[in-house]
C-alpha cells in the first residue's frame, strides 16, 4: 500500500469508470467531473462496471502514479450513487482495498458497563 499521509484527502468517484483509462484520462475526469486537482497529492479512486477492479491515481510530488487492483473473487463495495465524490478515511480505504464493506463498519466488542 502506498504511504497515505495524515493530511491526504481520499476521494472515491461515484458511478462507473472506464477501466481502460490511464492516468491522463482519469486526471481529466478528476478535474471535470469531481472538480478536483489530480496534482494536489490527494488520492482519487475509480471503480469499474463489473466491480472487481479499482484504479487509484496519486501525484507523489515527482510524478504521476496509477495503481490498479483486481479481485480474483468477489467485488469491491461501491456506493450506489451515479455521480459525485465521497470522502474516505484511511481506515475506510484499507477496508475497501481488502474487499470489506467500508460504509458501515461495526465494532466487534462494546463494554457491558463502565468500571
Amino acid at each position: 500500500m502506498i504511504p497515505v499521509l495524515a493530511d491526504t484527502k481520499i476521494w472515491l468517484a461515484a458511478g462507473k469508470t472506464d477501466m481502460r483509462r490511464g492516468f491522463n484520462g482519469l486526471a481529466a475526469q478528476t478535474e471535470q467531473v469531481l472538480a478536483g486537482d489530480p496534482y494536489s497529492g490527494h488520492l482519487f479512486l475509480f471503480g469499474g462496471r463489473r466491480g472487481d477492479q479499482i484504479r487509484m491515481i496519486w501525484w507523489d510530488g515527482q510524478g504521476a502514479c496509477l495503481f490498479t487492483k483486481r479481485l480474483e473473487r468477489g467485488r469491491f463495495v461501491w456506493p450506489a450513487a451515479n455521480e459525485g465524490k465521497i470522502s474516505l478515511s484511511r481506515a475506510q480505504l484499507a477496508m475497501l482495498m481488502d474487499g470489506i464493506d467500508w460504509r458501515m463498519p461495526r465494532k466487534t466488542w462494546l463494554p457491558d458497563m463502565a468500571e
